[in-house]
Parts: C-alpha cells; sequence; structure tokens
C-alpha cells in the first residue's frame, strides 16, 4: 500500500500538485489522468521512489512495480529472460545452475562431483524461490506479451526499442508485488497482448496506478479515477469506473458553471446597490458590509475548469529537391546469428507516403535508423538524393540531448533561429517560462514527444521519418499530430501501431518486414496495423 500527505509537486517554479492526500490499497485500480505535462509521469516516478517530493510525505508498506514511459536497463549483455527472472531474484541462480551444468560434463571426476553437490544446491534454492513453475509462469506472461523464446534468449542489447518495452513490462508483473505504477504499459504492443493485459489487470489482487491513453484499457479496468488538473495543480479523486466518471466529471463541470454564474449575478447586483448607497454618508457603513458580502460570495466559488491547452502543431513547408529525394537498396541486418531483414529496398519519391509494417522485432525501427543515417546496414546502401533534408523522430527520443535543456536542444535542431524565434515555436508547443528551461531528463514521455515534434517544425525537412509519433499524446494532441500528417506536402515513411495515423497518412505504398516486399497499399493491409 501507498499513502500520501500532503504531497507536494513543483518543476522550478511551476507547481504540478498542491497539498495532495490520497492512498492506493489493495484492491484500488486507479486510472491517473490528465494533459501532456500535467505531471502524471512525475508523480508516479516519486510514488516509486525515483524523485522526491517537493513537500508532504509518502509512505509504502510492501513491494512496489514501476514500468517508466522509456524504460532503460543497466546492462545490455543480459539474456532478456534472465531480466524477467530477475525481478523475483531467480537469474542469479538460473545463471549460476547453467553453469554448473558445464562444469557436470567435465572428464575430470573431482570437478565433476564438486559440480554435482553445488548444482543440487543451486537446485534447492531455486526450488525454494519458485523453481521451475515460477519459470514457466515467466515465460507464460512473457509470451502473452508477444515475446517467444528466441527473444527471449537474446541479450537486451539486441532488441527493438518495442522488445525492451515489454521485456521490462513482463518483470513487472512477474514480480508479483502488492502495488504496481504503470506508465503506458501499453505502448509497442499488439492488438493481442493488449487484450491480455486487460483481462491481467481487471483480475490483479493487489493495487495499481495506470497511466494511459488508451480510454478501453482504462474502462476495462479501473474502478477509481485520478485526474491531475494541470491548470490547478489539484488532485480530483474520484472513487468511480471510467464511464462513470466521465459523466461525473461533466455533471459536476456544469453545476459549477451554473453555480457561478448565479452567484457572479447576485454579486453583481450587491455591489452595483452598494455603489449607490455609498453616495449617502448615513449608508456608507451598510455599503461596505454589502460589497464585502459579494467578495466572500466570489471568493467561496469553485474554479470552473479551463479549457486545456494544446500543441498546435504544422509540420514544416518541405525545402526543395529532385524527383527522388532519398533510395536504398539491397539493406540487410543481424545481431550475431539473428536475422533481422535482408535485401530491403525502396524509392521515397518527393511526397510519397509510406507505412512500414512487421510484427514486433521485423527490424521497422531499425530500418528507419538506417535511412536516417545512424545505423550501418550489414549490406546494401542509403543514398541521398539531390536537395534531400530529412526529419527523423525516434520512437524512444534518441534524438534528444538530455543532458541539456528544451531551448538548448531547439536551438541546436535550428541554429539559423533568433532567440526570440526559438522561445515562440516552444511557446506553441506549451515550453514557455521556466519550462523552457528544464533539462530533459526530467521531461515526461509527452512532454519529449512534443519538443521531439518542435524540433521537425523548424526543420524545413522534406522526408520525415516517423516512429510512433502519437505514443504518449493525448486525445487532443494526438488530434494535432494526425491533421498535420494529412496536410503535410512531403514525404512520410511511418511506423505506427495507431490506425487512425495510418488512415491520416494515407499512404500509397507498404513495405513488410522482415522480407522486404513493397506493395502498393489497399484496405486488407489497414487490418494488420493494430496486430503489427
Amino acid at each position: 500500500m501507498i499513502t500520501a500527505h500532503a504531497v507536494e509537486l513543483r518543476v522550478g517554479a511551476r507547481v504540478l500538485l498542491e497539498e495532495a492526500t490520497f492512498r492506493i490499497a489493495a484492491g484500488d485500480r486507479i486510472g491517473l489522468v490528465g494533459r501532456n505535462g500535467a505531471g502524471k509521469t512525475t508523480l508516479t516516478k516519486t510514488l516509486a521512489g525515483q524523485t522526491l517530493p517537493s513537500g508532504g510525505q509518502i509512505t509504502r508498506s510492501g513491494d512496489v512495480g514501476y514500468l517508466p514511459q522509456d524504460p532503460r536497463t543497466g546492462d545490455l549483455d543480459m539474456i532478456a529472460m534472465d531480466r524477467v527472472l530477475s525481478a523475483r531474484g531467480l537469474d542469479d541462480i538460473v545463471r549460476a545452475m547453467r553453469t554448473t551444468e558445464a562444469a557436470m560434463a567435465s572428464t575430470d571426476d573431482a570437478v565433476q562431483e564438486t559440480a554435482m553437490e553445488k548444482y543440487s544446491k543451486l537446485e534447492a534454492r531455486f526450488t525454494a524461490a519458485g523453481g521451475y513453475g515460477a519459470e514457466s509462469e515467466a515465460s507464460r506472461i512473457a509470451s502473452n506479451l508477444g515475446l517467444d523464446e528466441r527473444v527471449l534468449g537474446q541479450t537486451i542489447g539486441t532488441l527493438s526499442g518495442g522488445q525492451r518495452r515489454r521485456v521490462e513490462l513482463a518483470r513487472i508483473l512477474f514480480s508479483g508485488v502488492e502495488t504496481l505504477l504503470l506508465d503506458e504499459p501499453t505502448n509497442h504492443l499488439d492488438a493481442d497482448s493488449i487484450l491480455w493485459l486487460r483481462d491481467y489487470l481487471r483480475s490483479y489482487p493487489g493495487g495499481f496506478v495506470v497511466i494511459s491513453h488508451d480510454t478501453e484499457l482504462l474502462r476495462a479496468t479501473v474502478n477509481k479515477v485520478f485526474h491531475l488538473d494541470a491548470n490547478r495543480g489539484e488532485l480530483d479523486q474520484y472513487n468511480l469506473g471510467w464511464d462513470a466518471y466521465l459523466l461525473q466529471r461533466e455533471t459536476d463541470e456544469k453545476r459549477r458553471k451554473r453555480e457561478r454564474a448565479n452567484t457572479e449575478k447576485k454579486a453583481s447586483v450587491l455591489l452595483a446597490q452598494a455603489d449607490k448607497m455609498r453616495a449617502k454618508a448615513t449608508k456608507a457603513v451598510a455599503a461596505q458590509n454589502m460589497a464585502r458580502r459579494a467578495e466572500r460570495m466570489l471568493s467561496s466559488l469553485e474554479e470552473v475548469r479551463a479549457s486545456d491547452k494544446v500543441a498546435r502543431l504544422r509540420f514544416p513547408t518541405p525545402a526543395p529537391c529532385g524527383r527522388t529525394p532519398l533510395t536504398a537498396s539491397g539493406l540487410s541486418k543481424s545481431y550475431g546469428s539473428q536475422e533481422v531483414f535482408t535485401d530491403v529496398g525502396l524509392a521515397i519519391d518527393r511526397g510519397s507516403r509510406v507505412v512500414i509494417v512487421g510484427l514486433n522485432g521485423a527490424g521497422k525501427t531499425t530500418l528507419l535508423r538506417m535511412l536516417a543515417g545512424l545505423d550501418t546496414p550489414d549490406t546494401g546502401e542509403v543514398r541521398p538524393g539531390h536537395g534531400l533534408k530529412l526529419g527523423y523522430y525516434a520512437q524512444e527520443h534518441e534524438t534528444l540531448d538530455t543532458s541539456r535543456t528544451v531551448v538548448e536542444n531547439l536551438r541546436s535542431a535550428a541554429p539559423d533561429l533568433t532567440d526570440t524565434q526559438v522561445r515562440s515555436v516552444l511557446g506553441s508547443f506549451l515550453f514557455s517560462g521556466d519550462d523552457a528551461e528544464k533539462p530533459v531528463r526530467v521531461l515526461s514521455g509527452g512532454e519529449k514527444t512534443r519538443l521531439a515534434l518542435a524540433a521537425l517544425v523548424v526543420s524545413s525537412a522534406n522526408v520525415l521519418l516517423l516512429d510512433e509519433p502519437t505514443n504518449n499524446l493525448d486525445p487532443a494532441s494526438r488530434e494535432e499530430i494526425l491533421g498535420a500528417l494529412r496536410s503535410y506536402e512531403g514525404a512520410v515513411v511511418l511506423v505506427s501501431h495507431d490506425e487512425g495515423a495510418v488512415e491520416a497518412l494515407d499512404p500509397e505504398r507498404v513495405v513488410l518486414l522482415p522480407d522486404g516486399v513493397e506493395d502498393l497499399w489497399g484496405p486488407d493491409y489497414a487490418d494488420l496495423i493494430s496486430l503489427a
């Protein structure tokens, strides 16, 4: 269980949360919602103990499992299955058992005897920790998240960003802790895995807090909703399921507006009457009392919800270029003995629209990175055409320098802009005042997405490479992205699980990975998007 008392969260001078008191108990399935930048990720990090609150106190009884938006594991040489098993401390035992098994095959009798004695002790520890049953459970969870035995046998460093994140989610779910803190757990999951996760969370015996823009996940799993209001810095708590929360929130807002209008009308009458009475000395005291009463009435009003601000996004007017600004041929990539894809080729003509489709781990992100010049193919080449100007959006935000501030990142992306122009662009993406001076490492996933998109806007790119650009965005911000895709005049190569994003792109062609087959886009391929 987690208990928060009078918790305050600040970023610089900005108050994200002011004196919030709440608790998360077994059976509490809480949906944490609010617009991008409201502080949802900061709050979950603080609840997990990764950061300290600016004020107040947080106490935890029992273990907490935390899935951040952008998980980073320190040991890239670690086997994926060992990473999952490490949630219960089984990974060290399993590795020791593997080593000992090799020693047991020794032709040296003394070495073999020592190894057999050691193995029996390790196996006893393994059994006491859940043993083969636990290993089977970990495999089952991983399989339901789209991680097969082949992927689980690879090292973390050879996996795609989506696969790494699913390994982390499997590890958290396998841990069996009392409280889960999940920040956008459906990112990088296919349709089948999302359905499985909904069922898993629906029956989870402990408590959890989930941040998600997947309304179906919230509708299916939560029995409480915490709304973090970015305008008031308050946490509104609803002991209701998702649909009831939406209805109640609108009902509350209508009530606030009605009460405010009525009270403002009454206060206006009192103030007008007080102004008339002030002209007479005999009624000055009465007039003053009447004015005070009007002020008390106004000060007691609940704030009407202010409309959430949304970043206004339009992709850049593309710089002039030749007929085919980007060409790739014969591309292949392997990690060790693991072949990702072979002999992939495509020509990106001026203004063309291409979507890349494939199962998780098929190499979609790797292909985009090759086209962007960030990864080197094992074979083949990428050739820039006349006037090529690339804009690359990375799903893991690798293009951002986390050691620098928001404003410094945008200055690097657009060195020709004046400081006033840089600040203006950042303001349109909701980074104003102190927010523009924040280091990128403290930004939420949604804020990083906005900053990365701002860098694209100032790029004048004529070919955009977009890797899951709608991840981590609230519904209003997502609509801005879709509108920008529809109106952009340059070429786009898109990777996305979001059917709405692909529909907005209205692609002409599709590249299927890992085979590298290119085809004209058709309705049949649309069915593959959510499954891929």
